[in-house]
């Protein structure tokens, strides 16, 4: 399981860092054809949830691989799983239901890891 969770992390840490990376670089202007959702939020908010999916995807990997902080880790997949009960929210808002079932999944890992890690698998 110890692997398994590993590689879950792992899967997150890149999707989230893609993201993240992608928001807080790019202008709204330029997210808007893939993220439409964007319309509704304000430049500043797309670059803080850019950053805060950026580190809590780098808290994913970053603490356990390095021994220091491990603790960070599932408090980052917790924090994530938050991030995607917002985005949830948003898709709901407007109807795009293709958006609340990826965010689902992507909640169901995020809180899968939290739970291995805070459980019978953390450090």
């Amino acid at each position: 399981m110890n692997v398994f969770l590993w590689i879950v992390q792992a899967v997150l840490a890149a999707l989230f860092v893609m993201a993240g990376v992608m928001k807080s670089t790019q202008p709204k202007e330029k997210l808007q054809p893939r993220l439409p959702y964007v319309e509704d939020l304000s430049a500043g908010t797309v670059k803080f949830i850019g950053v805060v999916e950026l580190l809590g995807g780098l808290g994913l990997i970053l603490p356990a691989a390095t021994g220091i902080a491990p603790i960070l880790t599932p408090i980052a997949a917790t924090g994530l799983a938050l991030v995607m009960v917002g985005a949830a929210a948003t898709h709901i808002r407007r109807r795009e239901p293709s958006g609340v079932a990826f965010n689902a999944v992507i909640f169901a890992l995020a809180v899968l890891v939290a739970w291995g890690r805070f459980g019978p698998y953390g450090w």
